[in-house]
C-alpha cells in the first residue's frame, strides 16, 4: 500500500487549487485502471485523502461517484473495497461491448473513416508486444476499443463505453497470463483497422462480432479459473 500511497502522492498536482470529488474520481479511476488497487483492496480514507490532499468530505463523494459506476462496493462496517467481478459481471460487460461497438461499426456512414487513433492503439499495441509488456498490450487493446466507440462522435457512447473498460480492466487484473489473454487480439484489431481503411465496414463488423465472441469466451475461462482457485468470487 506505501507504493500505492506515493504514487497517489504524485498525483496531487493534478488536483490543482480547485480540488473536486470529480478530479478525485478521475485519479483513482486511473489508478484502479492501472492495477494500483486491485480487485478486493480496501481504500483507506485517511491514507488516500492524506496522499492527495483532500477533505474526508470530497473523498468519499469520489467514492460514492466510482461506487455508482461500479468499480467501487461499500461493505457496511467494512468500509470501500476496489470491487471483484462474477462470471455474470464480465458477460454482461460483453454483452454491451457487442451492442455498442457493433452499433458504432454499422452506423459509420460514408467513408473515408478518421482512423488516426485506430492506428495510434495499434503502433502501441506492436510496440508493447515486442517489448513483452503483456499488460500494456491490454491497455493498448483497450485504446483500440475507446478509438473505435469514439468514431461514433457521442460524447454519451464514449462515456458509457469508457465506464465499461474500466470495469473490464478489474476482469484483467485477476487473470495471471497476460500474454495469453491479449496476444492474439493484437492481430485482430489490425485486420479490423484494415477493412475499414478498405472503407469496407461491413467486413469490419463481422470482424468484431466474432472478436467479441472469441475474447468473452478467453476472459470467461480464464477469469473463472482464477477466481475458483483464489475464492474471489
Amino acid at each position: 500500500m506505501a507504493e500505492q500511497l506515493a504514487g497517489l502522492a504524485d498525483d496531487r498536482a493534478l488536483l490543482g487549487r480547485t480540488s473536486t470529488a470529480e478530479r478525485v474520481s478521475d485519479i483513482l479511476r486511473s489508478r484502479i485502471a492501472e492495477g494500483y488497487f486491485p480487485p478486493g483492496a480496501r481504500l483507506s480514507e485517511d491514507s488516500i485523502g492524506g496522499a492527495l490532499g483532500v477533505s474526508r468530505n470530497t473523498l468519499r463523494e469520489a467514492f460514492r461517484l466510482l461506487t455508482h459506476e461500479r468499480l467501487l462496493v461499500h461493505e457496511l462496517n467494512r468500509g470501500v473495497f476496489v470491487r471483484v467481478l462474477t462470471v455474470e459481471d464480465v458477460e454482461d460487460i460483453y454483452r454491451t461491448r457487442t451492442l455498442v461497438e457493433c452499433a458504432v461499426v454499422r452506423g459509420l456512414g460514408e467513408p473515408p473513416y478518421p482512423l488516426e487513433g485506430l492506428r495510434a492503439a495499434v503502433t502501441e499495441g506492436q510496440v508493447a508486444a515486442v517489448e513483452n509488456d503483456w499488460k500494456g498490450l491490454g491497455t493498448a487493446n483497450i485504446h483500440f476499443h475507446r478509438e473505435l466507440v469514439a468514431l461514433a462522435g457521442s460524447v454519451r457512447t464514449a462515456e458509457l463505453m469508457n465506464s465499461v473498460f474500466a470495469e473490464l480492466r478489474l476482469a484483467f487484473h485477476v487473470v495471471d497470463d497476460p500474454r495469453r489473454l491479449h496476444e492474439p487480439y493484437l492481430q485482430r484489431n489490425r485486420q479490423i483497422l484494415q477493412a475499414l481503411e478498405a472503407r469496407d465496414a461491413e467486413e469490419a463488423e463481422r470482424l468484431l462480432a466474432v472478436y467479441l465472441a472469441d475474447s468473452l469466451e478467453r476472459v470467461v475461462d480464464a477469469y473463472r479459473g482464477r477466481v475458483e482457485e483464489d475464492g474471489t468470487s
